[in-house]
């Protein structure tokens, strides 16, 4: 019997998920830097893991309540492209990224510059300016 290649992971790094995005999201092991954290948000998004989503969101930003797509619209994420990532200070970081997607058939791209935060040795998201165009 033929072995099922493993599937790759959905942050597009060309890893497999179980050696990618799947630990984190399982809480095995913890994000190694800001881009690690933003792919994982990223692939939480298409699997619509919405605990992890907001377990990553830094509490001083996180809104109280997450809708991962609006009522009769599904969302199709495409891809992610990180731009740059950059660290500001010690326990700050920056990362740029462009994530594709449709939604009820129409092409979207959320274009982000985003800010994020590590405390007690975790990173979490805390906001990000973006511009998202069709």
């Amino acid at each position: 019997m033929k072995k099922a290649a493993p599937s790759p992971c959905p942050c597009g790094s060309g890893r497999p998920y179980a050696h990618c995005c799947g630990p984190l999201h399982q809480g095995g092991t913890v994000a190694a830097d800001a881009e690690a954290l933003m792919r994982s948000r990223y692939s939480a998004y298409v699997l619509k893991l919405d605990a992890y989503i907001q377990a990553s969101w830094h509490a001083s930003t996180r809104p109280p309540q997450l809708v991962l797509e609006a009522a009769g619209s599904a969302v199709k994420w495409l891809g992610l492209e990180i731009k740059r990532h950059e660290p500001d200070g010690a326990d700050g970081a920056i990362v740029e990224f462009v994530a594709r997607h449709k939604v009820g058939g129409r092409a979207q791209r959320l274009h982000e510059v985003s800010r994020f935060v590590r405390e007690d040795g975790r990173w979490y998201y805390v906001d990000g300016e973006n511009s998202s165009t069709s």
